[in-house]
């Protein structure tokens, strides 16, 4: 049997001492209160976004955590100032306490192609290979496969799948369909690769708002900067800061 990647094994080794800057957006006191529980003191609150983009892209911190700062705010701010058209986001959520699983696309203007999953694909692998986690990749879609014929969109997302499928199993990644049986790939797959950035994001907020599951956050795979995102609901940031020093440790 597979030892488990768990956030347990992600934060075993020690820290690295570097600069971390997090975003805030609210007067919850949510943010205050998770940099007490990092026990840093290497971490900056920030309340404009401006001075949290330049600020990390100038390499005056070394990471950034979105906190609970808007995304229609940094978001826009971080893509301009690092050159890319879009964010590609792996998040980690942690269902069982035995299991850590990556899962992206959960951006719901992310992962709408098999050209754009297959690069995230490989992103996350090289991101997951230096964090110490398992290859094992399940490519989601709308249906089983003897659904096919019932709905076009339901037939395309299978085709994507079985041709994103063909095309890692050529470049030597253990992947396979997993149809939609999310249950399993949880269960079975390392990386959870959902059919297109709506579902992903859906699958996200039901495991983490309603089914408990704990989410350290996303990382920004397409960008050469340490960025985790987060969700504003989030009522604790402190694995996120974590997750953002442990980037850093591995390069990127």
């Amino acid at each position: 049997m597979r030892c488990m990647f768990t956030s347990q094994k992600l934060f075993d080794d020690d820290l690295p001492d570097v600069r971390v800057g997090i975003g805030r957006g609210t007067g919850r006191g949510v943010v205050e209160e998770s940099i007490r529980a990092t026990a840093t003191g290497n971490v900056t609150v920030y309340d404009d976004p401006q001075r949290l983009v330049d600020d990390l892209v100038g390499g005056r911190i070394d990471a950034a955590v979105r906190g609970d700062m808007s995304s229609s705010k940094v978001l826009p701010l971080l893509k301009k100032a690092t050159g890319v058209s879009s964010l590609e986001r792996l998040v980690l959520l942690e269902p069982r306490r035995n299991k850590l699983i990556f899962m992206a696309p959960v951006g719901i203007d992310e992962g709408w192609t098999v050209e754009q999953k297959h690069d995230m694909v490989r992103r996350a692998l090289a991101l997951m290979g230096r964090l110490g986690a398992g290859s094992r990749v399940a490519i989601m879609s709308g249906g089983r496969a003897e659904d096919k014929g019932r709905c076009p969109p339901v037939d395309r997302s299978i085709d994507d799948a079985d041709e994103l499928v063909g095309i890692l199993r050529s470049e030597g990644v253990d992947a396979y369909n997993s149809q939609i049986l999310i249950e399993e790939a949880m269960a079975e797959a390392d990386l959870v690769i959902a059919p297109d950035g709506i579902t992903g994001n859906i699958v996200f907020r039901a495991l983490h708002f309603i089914g408990d599951t704990r989410a350290l956050g996303a990382p920004i795979l397409n960008i050469d900067k340490v960025f985790v995102d987060t969700s504003r609901e989030k009522l604790d940031y402190s694995d996120s800061v974590h997750l953002a020093m442990r980037l850093c440790g591995v390069g990127r």
